[in-house]
């Protein structure tokens, strides 16, 4: 081995390394898919951001770890998608539109550069060439065109329904939206509203959504595959008919659901949802005013606030009463709020010994408690709380002894006999609210006829664009934007030529994010949302990273969606998202950043101190990606020493000149490829961090030594160079052209393959085995790898730690775990 004369060291300057490469990776374009012919085909895809303004610090760690993934898979030969997008249309632009006096689309569109250029600079490995925007005619065209194909199907409709209701934003609120009472955008008092929507008929899948996520186990966080179930809410139960008897005498069935109809004989009064239609068809006129009084306010109320268990609870009484149709006896009727109209059929009869809610309504309003399942706790009429557990049914005549699944299938059965009642199914999840009273998003293509009703706009007349508002225009004054529009609004029928008007609702950008996805296969098709050619390349997606919020609405609608489209034969699989990551929240001293707070971190102020691959390294280093990461305990400052100390390190390996080889380095590197490949299958890949940390001392330790081998040590540092690559772009790509490669030719390390280690460099002569007495450490030995139990246990107990720890004593257990492990416990 020889040096080559020194020159003078190059200073690692993480701004100067970003400036060389980034422009050098544009003119080579590396990341294009479709450029590996041949190549296995892989779809890594981010759930696309919102342009609110420039990235954040949960950007930095979402993108970053998906990058990870991404430029993984480019090195192991796969041809690889990785697109960007934006989900452009939403109420934020529009509000901002209105205090600026501006179009939304300026807003909007000067934010998605502004992001656009913030992605460059971070060096995220994206196909540019399949940018899309959901707000641009072009994509929301398709959007229109799969509305009118749902439709076609059944699977969109219009009814009246009772909303959430922001008065400022003059917008309908999904439950999620309303934040104790109140608009979570703007804080403005949330009220009901009775208005006529769209909806998606999402409950005609919910049984497909809920079986179908055991293809997802394994693959999708658990907490996620529960927070869907659970969205869903199978019940199983029974349907059970009660004969109100009104106040003129006449008599109307009504039909609740029940999971419990083993405790019927408890039922002793019977709750009707204050705000729904039955209310008003089954009060008595005595009791309207109180009625209307009542309902007025529960408008206020959201459905999280009505089901809460600590509200006190209220009702009124409608001055009928049912039949209970097991015990013959007639039970009081009442409206309350902590019954839903949309639950069930917005009725319930009410077993208040135990049902929690029951119980505490019933002892406001001193009903009767009947206990009819015995379950050994205290009388809920005397603890005040309900026993919802299994037991022997008791007070319950022919059923009385019964345990709780045996007595539920008798009573049904009896029920069915006597035309009284079914076994039925329920589920919590609702049909999916689509409209929106707002401007700045896809508009409904539907005309309203007097003589036609409802009419689709033609195929060939989407897409149905958006009049150009701006600033005060699109300010809601008693009716949507669209609805003020007249010009735009007053339209021909398609059918019949007359006079008509446009729908004025727009969709929930949920819509738009349910099949962006499959645009992003074919960005540029025209007979079509997407080209099913493409498509059966490229989905599902092998690879999905995202925030837990999205765990149930986004990632719902999309699995939605793609099953229609598989009914549709549009696309061939069932499930869009074969794997699916959610990172953690960064956070700042224990808390989630915020203004109010002055607790935020500049994601921009980070890069211009740090530089793009420190921060990159600091994100993932921080933890496993689904942890929050606090940025007041990470060192960005530590990882910008360690990529320059990687960057030395190539200097000066680059300088030594030889074919000499060291066993030792080739083991280690060899090693360090075989666990890194394995941790990142994993997605452990804050621990892939250490390994190279680790790798990168091994090697400064042999060019250090006596006499380093140049062979093994540049073979050492280009697979470093390569591992790093997918973690540190800028400073990889500096430390292969330090070792003499020609990026600007086209030599780049992003377009090198994945090392592999020799399988005979991996068989290890010896490890070490840590002995413990009592779980302390006393003693290490080099043993084989494939040493029996039996004789690291000899070995352990023989060795001078353990023997002088005893001192004598007897030894009670040993526990071996060959060939790393023996712990050695006295008696």
């Amino acid at each position: 081995m020889t040096t080559e004369a020194p020159a003078e060291r190059v200073a690692y300057d993480p701004h100067a390394v970003q400036e060389r490469w980034l422009p050098v990776w544009d003119t080579l374009d590396l990341y294009r898919a479709g450029r590996v012919e041949g190549a296995p085909k892989k779809y890594v895809l981010d759930m696309f951001p919102y342009p609110s303004g420039d990235l954040h610090m949960g950007h930095a760690e979402a993108y970053g770890l998906c990058d990870v993934l991404a430029r993984y898979w480019m090195r192991r030969g796969f041809d690889v998608l990785h697109p960007i997008g934006w989900d452009s249309f939403g109420l934020p632009a529009e509000n901002a539109a209105i205090r600026r006096d501006e179009h939304p689309a300026t807003y909007t569109y000067a934010n998605i550069e502004t992001q656009a250029q913030s992605f460059r600079r971070y060096a995220i490995s994206f196909d540019w060439s399949r940018r899309l925007h959901t707000s641009d005619p072009e994509y929301y065209r398709w959007t229109q065109w799969l509305f009118l194909r749902f439709r076609e199907r059944g699977l969109a409709y219009r009814k009246s329904s009772a909303v959430n209701w922001c008065p400022q934003d003059q917008t309908v609120l999904a439950n999620e939206q309303v934040v104790q009472g109140a608009c979570e955008r703007c804080g403005a008092p949330v009220t009901k509203r009775e208005l006529t929507q769209w909806f998606f008929k999402v409950t005609d899948y919910a049984d497909r959504l809920l079986a179908d996520m055991e293809q997802l186990r394994g693959a999708w966080p658990e907490r996620v595959l529960l927070m869907q179930k659970n969205w869903i809410g199978k019940s199983q139960g029974a349907h059970v008919d009660f004969v109100v008897r009104l106040a003129e005498g006449a008599q109307k069935a009504v039909t609740v659901f029940t999971t419990r109809p083993d405790t019927l004989y408890g039922a002793t009064f019977f709750v009707v949802a204050a705000d729904a239609p039955l209310a008003l068809e089954l009060c008595a006129p005595d009791r309207r005013p109180a009625l209307d009084a009542y309902r007025e306010a529960v408008r206020s109320l959201s459905d999280i606030d009505r089901q809460s268990t600590d509200r006190k609870k209220t009702g009124v009484d409608l001055g009928v009463t049912a039949l209970n149709p097991v015990t013959g006896g007639q039970i009081p009727v009442y409206a309350a709020d902590y019954v839903l109209a949309d639950y069930g059929t917005g009725a319930i009869m009410a077993v208040p010994a135990h049902d929690q809610r029951d119980l505490d309504f019933a002892l406001q309003f001193g009903l009767p408690v009947r206990v009819v399942v015995e379950t050994g706790a205290e009388d809920p009429a005397v603890s005040g709380t309900a026993t919802a557990g299994d037991g022997v049914l008791v007070n319950s005549g022919p059923y009385d002894g019964l345990r709780k699944d045996e007595a539920s299938a008798r009573i049904v059965a009896d029920l069915e006999a006597r035309g009284g009642g079914r076994g039925a199914v329920n589920f919590r999840l609702r049909d999916w609210l689509l409209s929106r009273q707002r401007f700045w998003g896809a508009p409904i293509p539907i005309v309203h006829c007097p003589s036609c009703g409802e009419v689709a706009v033609p195929d060939e007349q989407l897409p149905v664009r958006l009049p150009d508002l701006r600033g005060a225009a699109l300010k809601p004054v008693g009716t949507s934007p669209l609805g003020a529009a007249g010009e735009w609004v007053n339209t021909t029928c398609p059918s019949c030529g007359g006079a008509a008007q446009r729908d004025t609702d727009t969709m929930d950008t949920f819509v738009d994010s349910s099949w962006y996805f499959l645009r992003f296969c074919s960005p540029d098709y025209q007979d079509g949302p997407f080209d099913p050619a493409a498509v059966r390349e490229w989905m599902p997606v092998a690879q999905y990273v995202g925030g837990v919020e999205h765990a149930i609405l986004h990632l719902l609608y999309s699995r939605f969606f793609t099953k229609v489209l598989q009914d549709m034969g549009m696309v061939d699989f069932g499930e869009p998202f074969l794997r699916l990551m959610n990172q953690g929240q960064v956070i700042n001293q224990g808390k989630a950043m915020s203004k109010s707070l002055g607790n935020g971190v500049d994601l921009g102020a980070e890069l211009s101190r740090f530089g793009v691959d420190a921060v990159r390294l600091t994100v993932v280093f921080a933890g496993p990606p689904e942890d929050d990461i606090d940025w007041a305990d990470v060192s960005p400052a530590g990882a910008v020493k360690y990529l320059a100390r990687a960057a030395r390190l190539a200097e000066d390996v680059a300088a030594l000149v030889g074919d000499e080889r060291d066993l030792a380095v080739d083991r280690a590197v060899a090693k360090t490829v075989d666990e890194v490949t394995r941790l990142i299958e994993a997605q452990r890949l804050n621990v892939v961090v250490a390994r190279f940390m680790e790798l990168t001392s091994a090697l400064r330790r042999a060019v250090d030594g006596p006499v380093p081998a140049a062979a093994s040590l540049r073979e050492g540092v280009a697979a470093l160079a390569i591992m790093l690559g997918c973690f540190a772009p800028y400073t990889a790509e500096e430390i292969w052209s330090r070792l003499g490669h020609d990026v600007v030719a086209g030599d780049s390390v992003h377009a090198t393959a994945w090392p592999t280690a020799d399988p005979e460099l991996l068989v290890e002569e010896a490890v070490t085995c840590v002995v413990q007495v009592a779980g302390k450490l006393r003693d290490r030995l080099q043993v084989p790898p494939d040493i029996a139990e039996d004789e690291l246990r000899t070995l352990a107990l023989a060795s001078p730690g353990v023997v002088a720890t005893l001192n004598g004593r007897d030894v009670r257990l040993v526990v071996v775990r060959a060939p790393k492990l023996v712990n050695v416990v006295p008696a």
